[in-house]
């Protein structure tokens, strides 16, 4: 039997409610006006529409957007917040236990070398991770990760693509832990939701680290998905890059960090922008392409790319010279 409210702002239809973006956020504990802004600028929700054109929530929808303010209220990023299903963010509203009943800090192994960096060098924030063992590379952590005891499987690729699903598999296994979080810059759909199907949580690379330490909270208590085998990865083949590098993802994480006397930390902005740039350059050589046009249209993305990454190396190198900042070999 279907049941229409008295109330203006609420549609009921069997057991389920229909409510009004007044009326849901009042529920949820928000200002309607926030809660336009959290969808404008973050896509926090999508509500149904009217006939009418107006928004709808359903109560699941409700209840998520409750657990988000939440959340919110208690310290924690709203951008970190506004995309994880309504699961995830009820296990972070709850109290969280490790394995082995405490309350410590979460153990770690991380694959990436500057992201383990920045989280041994993290502040107050991060001290609810435990960085027991880390690798550089990808193809390293089946060996080098083995047996570390870690509660979490912490992995950034800056550019993901089936290539990298039996790395990652065969690092879960050489860890033991089910909770994988994969960080990356760029990545295709289809990768994603493989990954997801094997019960990883992927997001994209944060540039605040309290966040990585949020995004292996929520991953912890998930520990449901089977060590399967990944598919099989297809064969891509590859392009080369257009123009070599003159600094390396080290090289632009020593800028980074590097003092200098420029208020304006114009060193650290052009490194991340050279890391974000050089990234989708790598990115676009590897997509898949259809026919032999869109092979030519990533062709000219990775030179236009390539050749943005040219000129901001350029005026990096110029301004470490300028500030005396640590340059690589061959460039000093």
């Amino acid at each position: 039997m279907n049941e229409l409210s008295t109330d203006h702002d609420t549609v009921r239809s069997d057991d389920t409610g229909a409510y009004r973006s007044g009326v849901a956020a009042r529920l949820a504990g928000l200002p309607v006006e926030t809660l336009r802004v959290w969808e404008r600028r973050y896509g926090v929700s999508t509500p149904q529409r009217s006939a009418r054109g107006q928004r709808l929530y359903s109560s699941a929808q409700v209840r998520r957007l409750s657990l988000i303010k939440q959340l919110v209220d208690q310290g924690h990023p709203i951008g970190a917040m506004a995309h994880l299903p309504l699961e995830q963010l009820q296990h972070l509203a709850e109290p969280l236990e490790t394995d082995a009943g405490t309350s410590g800090p979460i153990r770690v192994a991380v694959v990436g070398a500057g992201l383990a960096r920045q989280l041994t060098a993290g502040g107050r924030e991060l001290l609810t991770l435990d960085v027991r063992h880390s690798c550089a590379r990808l193809d390293e952590a089946p060996v080098a990760l083995r047996g570390v005891g870690a509660d979490v499987l912490l992995i950034e690729l800056s550019e993901l693509d089936d290539a990298a699903l039996p790395l990652v598999a065969a690092a879960r296994l050489a860890c033991g832990t089910p909770a994988v979080v994969v960080l990356y810059r760029f990545c295709a759909s289809a990768t994603i939701r493989h990954l997801r199907a094997l019960g990883c949580l992927v997001a994209r690379a944060p540039s605040d680290m309290a966040e990585v330490a949020l995004l292996c909270q929520v991953a912890l208590p998930s520990r449901r998905a089977p060590l399967a085998a990944p598919p099989r990865a297809p064969l891509v083949q590859r392009a080369e890059a257009v123009a070599p590098r003159r600094l390396d993802e080290q090289a632009l994480a020593a800028l980074a960090a590097a003092s200098n006397s420029v208020i304006c930390e114009c060193p650290r902005h052009l490194a991340e922008i050279l890391l974000m740039i050089g990234s989708f350059e790598r990115y676009s050589m590897q997509c898949g392409s259809r026919n032999p046009g869109d092979a030519a249209l990533h062709q000219e993305l990775g030179q236009a790319a390539a050749q943005a990454r040219a000129l901001l190396e350029h005026a990096l190198e110029r301004l470490a010279r300028a500030e005396g900042l640590p340059l690589p070999d061959g460039l000093a």
